[in-house]
């Protein structure tokens, strides 16, 4: 049989939840019989983009989606469809603008058209706009992703999701029989959990002696950082050994930054940008805090467990994400010093390795990895 080549199209190949799972199952697919290509959305070098090229995949660009370019977009898609016949798999992980690249490739002749879900946007009122922790610019890109995604079932020949809500949300529980959950799997062995990694985290970081707070995701109001200071602002006063560690980067890290000064912060949060060293990164964790607005399937959260670290996160994730005994839910609704108090319990969790649980969840990589393949394989 010859190699088939997939095409992967995502906004950019960083350190992102999505990005990262598709990277996980990448580097444990038989290359020989799969190989993965990669559209994006951005020109800039990703993280990833020098592993990819080095597995033998090929990167191809196109520009940033925005109304403004909306129909030269939809000109180069329809272009590169139309020379680019060796594909006869586009694997789409634009959530709900899935639909314009599906379109393209099904005008085109592409044979299987996958849709992945990987979030489950919360539905939005008109008191959101109005919520101090908010950001009215994404809440507006939120609203459009709800209006546009009933579009992606009429372009896609196969649903994939990364948990139940995730595919609810995006292809309607009218479809709950038609979407296949592919699990958020990562290599178990790289996050179990060690004391020598821990001390070594602290050690780089020089915070040794301290209680760590980590949070890992991108400076974006999804991930409510804002009303993550204020956790953190309120749990400080209760316990001042705590530091309070976040990975990422993006548009709302100055904002964030500015929040940190004004509440007298800046010597207890550390901004610790994209890191390429995340099992050990968390393995420092003493406990991970997580009160996004919406998510799918969170990563980090399955990473976390693996690693032993207790979590406590918002109620709007999906209870999937729940395969053991150390996540906490709590609603938004609860004060920052509600959360700061139940928090502070949480820490005093002794951590442990909790590989074998993670394994027996399904959320291994090596697994997870044939099975995708074996679909590749035999879609066509």
């Amino acid at each position: 049989m010859s190699q088939i080549r997939v095409l992967q199209v995502l906004t950019s190949m960083n350190r992102g939840g999505a990005e990262t799972m598709i990277m996980n199952y990448y580097r444990n697919t038989d290359r020989t019989k799969v190989q993965f290509d990669f559209l994006l959305h951005r020109c800039e070098e990703g993280a990833f983009d020098k592993e990819i090229l080095e597995m033998g995949g090929k990167i191809y660009h196109m520009p940033a989606i925005h109304p403004k370019n909306y129909t030269a977009y939809k000109k180069k898609l329809n272009h590169f469809f139309s020379v680019h016949k060796e594909y006869s798999i586009v694997h789409s992980h634009l959530n709900a603008l899935s639909f314009m690249v599906l379109s393209a490739a099904r005008k085109n002749g592409v044979k299987t058209r996958i849709a992945h879900s990987h979030i489950a946007i919360e539905s939005i009122s008109i008191s959101d706009f109005f919520d101090k922790n908010s950001e009215n610019k994404t809440l507006v890109k939120d609203l459009i992703f709800s209006r546009l995604k009933h579009k992606v079932a009429k372009q896609a020949t196969h649903f994939f999701a990364c948990g139940i809500k995730a595919g609810d949300w995006l292809f309607g529980k009218k479809n709950a029989t038609k979407y296949k959950v592919i699990y958020n799997a990562i290599d178990t062995s790289k996050f179990r959990y060690s004391v020598s990694e821990s001390q070594a985290f602290r050690q780089k970081e020089g915070l040794e002696g301290k209680k760590i707070i980590g949070h890992i995701g991108r400076f974006d109001n999804q991930k409510n950082h804002l009303f993550l200071i204020d956790i953190f602002s309120e749990l400080s006063k209760i316990n001042n050994d705590v530091v309070l560690c976040l990975v990422g980067q993006g548009d709302l890290e100055p904002k964030i930054k500015e929040k940190v000064s004004n509440l007298s912060l800046t010597d207890k949060v550390y901004f610790l940008g994209v890191r390429s060293d995340i099992p050990q990164v968390i393995n420092g964790f003493d406990l991970f805090l997580f009160p996004s607005f919406y998510e799918g399937l969170p990563l980090t959260l399955i990473e976390a467990q693996t690693a032993g670290v207790p979590i406590v996160a918002s109620d709007t994730i999906s209870r999937e994400v729940e395969v053991t005994d150390l996540i906490t839910f709590l609603t938004l609704e609860k004060s920052a010093v509600e959360w700061a108090e139940i928090s502070d319990k949480v820490l005093a969790t002794t951590k442990k390795d909790m590989t074998e649980e993670i394994k027996k969840a399904g959320y291994d990589i090596v697994e997870n990895a044939k099975v995708l393949q074996e679909f590749y394989l035999n879609v066509n």
